[in-house]
């Protein structure tokens, strides 16, 4: 129950203390604060490194020929390794584990016209599989399809940067685009929302191969893993390494030959990494605020030291120990909560300011939980409450007489 009294007594205290008060307040409040930004920014940090590995599929293997650097059979180091429409279908084939797959050839920025309008955008052939591996989603019409690589249809699926640039209001979807004087119908557009660099079309790998050189050379294999390779992929990128040795005659110990990238390792690495960071950035959070639950701890032992003679006045005039515990305990459990709620308040507060002003590609979103950061604050706040807690129980029990003769 409200008793106005008490409180009004509390807050006369507090009003007489205001360098005491405000110390107290400002050891907890800083607690919460360091605390909060702290896990926000290492929460940032997180929310950038996974947004660079979602661009693409994560779970993905990535495989580009390369130069022997080891004799072998008779052939001397300095092979070079050309890999082939045939090496894709025979990585595609290999495993159940993979799931999604393409192969792609160019990556060169080309002159685009359409009517009067121009501009240079980066021609890339790909596989039906690659949108789901770039994790590319298509706004209008469709992707390319395994009829137009059978095919070698002149088609292309374009970026949204490309569509404003050179098709300003106009529905681009079956409009031709001059690429380098070969036309190329639209049939699709794409965004990309993890890849900020969409100035580029994607047309059918056979296409190119036909238009550009007449031969079927790719420039590398993507594939990505079922969740079952994801956990041990290393398994697989050896198999792979090793099928690719027996066809093209190297070592398969020579790692320059064929290179096989598992990006899911790398990712797990990083998010190893990560996690190692956010329980060093709890350590310190923790101490922080430890650090300022001494700070209340000492100075309410100094508050209850100088309000020795008044309890005992209190307990001459027939209060009862609890009553005079519960009065202490509420001072502190009010300063406690009130500072905590403005450190918690100024932790998110920096941590948006943060968000709006200082986001980059390796910090994005700086952000902490909500339960944790209300759990954070109930802690300090029941942290407080014991702070004052026991020296109000053993001033309570010291008797009357002893407490007046105090000084």
């Amino acid at each position: 129950m409200f008793d106005r009294d008490k409180w009004q007594e509390i807050l006369g205290t507090i009003s007489k203390n205001k360098l005491r008060t405000f110390l107290t307040a400002f050891s907890v409040a800083w607690g919460i604060f360091i605390l909060i930004v702290l896990l926000g920014a290492g929460q940032g940090l997180r929310n950038g490194a996974e947004s660079q590995f979602l661009r693409d599929a994560v779970n993905s293997i990535n495989i580009e020929g390369g130069q022997t650097t080891m004799p072998y059979k008779g052939i001397q180091p300095g092979k070079r390794i050309q890999l082939t429409t045939e090496d894709y279908l025979l990585v595609r084939n290999l495993s159940k584990h993979l799931v999604y797959s393409s192969a792609g050839l160019g990556g060169s920025s080309v002159m685009m016209s359409y009517k009067q309008r121009h501009g240079a955008y980066m021609l890339r052939s790909v596989m039906p599989d690659h949108d789901y591996l770039e994790n590319a989603s298509i706004t209008s019409g469709r992707f390319i399809n395994e009829l137009d690589i059978k095919e070698h249809r002149k088609v292309c699926c374009i970026g949204y940067p490309v569509r404003d640039e050179l098709f300003a209001d106009e529905n681009p979807i079956n409009k031709f685009i001059d690429v380098a004087g070969t036309q190329y119908k639209v049939i699709g557009v794409f965004t990309d929302p993890g890849n900020g660099d969409l100035t580029r079309i994607y047309v059918p790998l056979t296409t190119y191969q036909r238009a550009y050189g007449g031969t079927n050379n790719i420039g590398n294999v993507w594939a990505s893993m079922d969740d079952e390779s994801f956990e041990n992929g290393d398994a697989l990128v050896e198999e792979i390494r090793t099928t690719l040795a027996a066809k093209h005659n190297f070592n398969p110990a020579d790692l320059s030959a064929v290179r096989v990238e598992n990006w899911s390792e790398e990712y797990k690495r990083i998010m190893t990494m990560l996690d190692g960071i956010k329980i060093f950035i709890w350590i310190i959070g923790v101490f922080t605020l430890i650090a300022g639950i001494v700070g209340v701890s000492n100075i309410m032992m100094i508050i209850v030291k100088e309000r020795t003679k008044e309890i005992g006045i209190r307990k001459a005039l027939g209060a009862t120990p609890s009553s005079i515990v519960m009065l202490i305990v509420q001072e502190s459990v009010f300063i406690t909560a009130v500072a905590g709620y403005i450190g918690l308040l100024l932790g998110v507060g920096l941590l948006q300011l943060m968000s709006d002003n200082i986001e980059g590609d390796f910090f994005k979103h700086p952000e902490v939980n909500f339960t944790l950061a209300i759990s954070a604050t109930f802690m300090i706040i029941v942290a407080g409450a014991l702070a004052g807690f026991f020296p109000a129980l053993r001033a309570a029990k010291v008797e009357p007489i002893e407490a007046l003769r105090t000084e």
